[in-house]
């Protein structure tokens, strides 16, 4: 199919250099002019396994085209996906300008039928909200469909969630739409759920809403297992085994991040708040999650007593491992408060210290997690990255002046630490 991508940011290009590598014929679409000239050269602008060399093969194939004018793309498509961001207001609501925009500038480009697909995170009624723009400003006698499809792409996994879902959610009100949304995702060979559109719409942050839940309430236990000297780790197995509950997103730490799980789970309360309903759940979830980054921080205050002109290594800067995404890392927040502390604050990530460059100006960026641990007072684990799995540990207790590890992610075996000289501190593992 003839398909074009409103919106070239993490889902909108993840999203065109897959449907280009099934075979379609995709333009990707984005206001920014100097990222477009990045992406016609192969440049991918953020960091995801496998998209940059997926994005040069496509353009090398001629199946993937970038450009900055809607109106070329609307004119060479019969499916247009929007896929623009819905940063969050200061009230909490979506910010949803790009994808009324978009919606005008469809309309008033287009000179036949097109199926219009919302992929943006938005609140429930947005499609609505988008047919009734398009309805105004759309040239008499031209045909249209809108259809809701929410992504569940996860940072660090899209290119295989894409291809390999879990499940595809379409809201569709025509049977003409239920046709081309459907062909067009077949080749994927995934569960299909047709439902309304409204139903489409909450399921996105149903499902995000769900998982940030599960995330905050094992945070909560491992409060309780700190006090009382159990392991987290243990009772989330155990909870997990249950196939009622389910081990994924069980893992204690930090807290969550990201551009998705804060965004919507406070779009989601906004929604709810607007329609009457007061969602006390995910306010609590929302709250247990801030208070996560305040018990890690006092765990590094117990252990190191005067925070101010200590050294304090941190490993990791991402929300999570295998992106560079920053959006509301929990390390990002760990990091300001230990340099409002009166710190001496190294750090050091695999892939986002381009972007933690101009996000903590008072932090040492060093190369390596070595050079972080240098004379350090002690060491922080704020990012779970594989490579800090794998650490040679007799070298790291030479590097450190005190042998002392805060691991905020739970990522090591407090004991075998232990046998190698190290203090580990934990989330939930007893030690509190």
């Amino acid at each position: 199919m003839n398909i074009s991508i409103i919106g070239s940011g993490y889902v909108g290009l993840v999203t065109g250099a897959c449907f280009a590598e099934l075979g379609n014929k995709v333009i990707c679409v984005d206001n920014d002019v100097k990222k477009i000239s990045c992406l016609k050269k192969g440049v991918v602008p953020i960091y995801e396994p496998g998209l940059e060399e997926l994005v040069k093969l496509n353009l090398k194939n001629k199946r993937l085209k970038f450009t900055s004018s809607i109106k070329a793309a609307v004119m060479a498509s019969e499916v247009i996906f929007i896929a623009v961001g819905t940063p969050t207001l200061e009230n909490g609501e979506a910010d949803l300008t790009g994808i009324e925009n978009v919606a005008r500038s469809i309309a008033q480009n287009m000179d036949g039928y097109r199926l219009i697909v919302e992929k943006s995170t938005a609140p429930v009624e947005t499609c609505a909200w988008v047919k009734k723009t398009i309805s105004i400003y759309i040239k008499k006698g031209r045909k249209f469909d809108v259809v809701s499809n929410p992504e569940f792409l996860r940072e660090g996994s899209a290119i295989n969630d894409f291809t390999h879902p879990d499940r595809i959610i379409l809201g569709v009100e025509s049977q003409k739409a239920k046709q081309i949304i459907t062909s067009l995702y077949q080749p994927l060979n995934a569960p299909i759920l047709v439902t309304n559109i409204k139903s489409a719409e909450l399921i996105k942050h149903a499902s995000n809403a769900f998982l940030a839940t599960k995330i905050s309430f094992i945070n909560a236990i491992a409060r309780i297992c700190d006090k009382v000297g159990a392991d987290v780790k243990d009772v989330a197995q155990g909870m997990g085994l249950d196939n009622r509950i389910g081990r994924y997103f069980l893992h204690a730490g930090i807290g969550y991040g990201g551009s998705c799980f804060p965004k919507d789970l406070e779009a989601f309360i906004n929604i709810a708040d607007k329609l009457g309903y007061d969602f006390q759940i995910l306010k609590a979830v929302r709250n247990t999650n801030e208070e996560q980054k305040k018990f890690v921080l006092q765990k590094i205050k117990d252990e190191l007593w005067v925070i101010k002109d200590k050294t304090i290594a941190v490993a990791g800067l991402a929300f999570k491992p295998n992106t560079d995404d920053l959006r509301n890392a929990p390390s990002v927040d760990l990091v300001k408060a230990l340099l409002e502390e009166g710190a001496r604050v190294k750090v050091f990530d695999p892939k986002a210290m381009g972007k933690a460059r101009g996000l903590l100006k008072d932090a040492i960026f060093c190369n390596d997690l070595y050079q972080a641990a240098r004379a350090a007072d002690c060491l922080v684990v704020a990012t779970e990255w594989n490579e800090f799995k794998e650490l040679d540990f007799a070298r790291l207790k030479k590097m450190l002046k005190r042998p002392l590890v805060i691991d905020a992610r739970n990522i090591y075996d407090p004991k075998l630490l232990k046998e190698l000289g190290f203090t580990c501190i934990g989330v939930g593992r007893g030690n509190g």
